[in-house]
């Protein structure tokens, strides 16, 4: 699978939209579409990666699950890990019941199925929620626990009908979830079944760069284009009060799918590659970890409303630090040639069951008031 600086390019017009929304930035009502974009470009490349084993016979779910546990662990530790303090600084015995709650989810990857039971992710009150980003992790990683079993038995028993397949679970995801707005808007926003489609999208795209080469010419340079564009223009017009995911979610995700199925070349796809982009899509996780439980934190601590200024400098903190993890955690440990699966699978075990344990002591304890005692 070939390197495409476009795609780290397009990772940060997804980061850093939904940084902009959460910070409470004018203009930026639809920022949260960025996640939507993630989850493409998530389908996409992991796809990608598990065609090319199955094209060359290296297929393996112990190395997947590795590979994903390498990627996503080490720095949401460090930042669970950064926010213990100052939840105990800051949070009231309540709000450290509610973050307990979040630490045992987190760790277990229901964080989305918590936060669909107690929040509104466009109310208020999300902004004193210090993990309530991770539900896209949630959802993530819920879709990876049975896509690999499934492209792995089509690719070996119906191998001419992965992509007809794959097409029918994004329609069905799709419907289910233009239906299912009427019924639950939080469920819907947070919960699998409404946000597989859009994972689908990155895998279907997979497909057909497996097979075909990137479109080109002038229909790829108007593709593209317009892909970009109606990633930008959905940034400013959407917002919370248009439901989501539904119909609407198809403007900024195929306009994702626009660019990855253009060639490199394209004037938009050479604009993503500029180096500033792809620095920012490079530490977009970091970043994406870290922004929500600053500006919590500092919205917390503070007696007045955070001023525009002092919002734009959490954000230019948020990239600092993200490239400070993405440098010096993320790195590091995504090489087994430095830890070995057997000391990160045990490190990562203890790491995340102490959490847990942290998460239910402060639930049994009713959020520890002897702090203020």
């Amino acid at each position: 699978m070939n390197y495409r600086a476009e795609i780290d390019g397009l990772r940060a017009l997804a980061v850093v939209p939904v940084i902009l929304y959460h910070a409470g930035i004018a203009g930026f009502s639809g920022g949260f579409v960025g996640v939507d974009i993630f989850f493409v470009i998530s389908g996409y490349l992991i796809s990608s990666i598990l065609l090319h084993d199955l094209a060359q016979g290296q297929f393996s779910l112990t190395r997947f699950y590795e590979r994903r546990a390498r990627r996503i662990l080490p720095a949401l530790f460090l930042v669970l890990l950064v926010c213990l303090p100052l939840a105990w600084w800051l949070l009231l015995p309540h709000e450290w019941v509610e973050f307990g709650e979040s630490l045992i989810a987190v760790n277990l990857f229901a964080s989305n199925i918590l936060f669909w039971l107690s929040t509104d992710y466009f109310a208020a009150t999300a902004d004193s929620i210090p993990l309530l980003h991770t539900w896209s992790l949630a959802v993530e990683e819920q879709f990876y626990v049975l896509f690999p079993l499934l492209l792995w038995w089509l690719w070996v028993k119906a191998r001419s009908y992965l992509f007809p397949v794959m097409g029918l679970l994004l329609v069905l995801s799709l419907g289910f979830s233009e239906w299912f707005w009427r019924q639950s808007i939080e469920a819907n926003f947070f919960l699998l079944p409404s946000r597989m489609w859009e994972l689908l999208l990155g895998v279907l795209c997979a497909l057909y760069l497996q097979k075909y080469a990137p479109l080109t010419g002038g229909s790829a340079q108007l593709m593209s284009m317009a892909g970009l564009i109606a990633i930008i223009a959905s940034i400013p017009l959407l917002h919370s009060g248009i439901p989501f995911p539904s119909v609407y979610t198809l403007i900024p995700t195929l306009g994702a799918v626009a660019l990855i199925l253009s060639n490199s070349q394209t004037l938009a796809n050479r604009l993503l590659s500029t180096p500033v982009l792809v620095g920012i899509g490079l530490i977009s996780y970091s970043a994406y970890l870290w922004h929500q439980p600053l500006f919590v934190f500092a919205r917390l601590a503070s007696p007045d409303t955070l001023s525009v200024g002092l919002l734009l400098g959490l954000c230019v903190l948020t990239l600092v630090l993200a490239y400070a993890s993405w440098r010096w955690v993320e790195q590091p440990f995504r090489h087994a040639q430095r830890i070995s699966l057997k000391t990160f699978a045990i490190g990562a075990s203890v790491i995340s069951l102490s959490f847990i344990v942290l998460g239910l002591a402060g639930i049994m304890s009713e959020g520890f008031p002897q702090r203020f005692d």
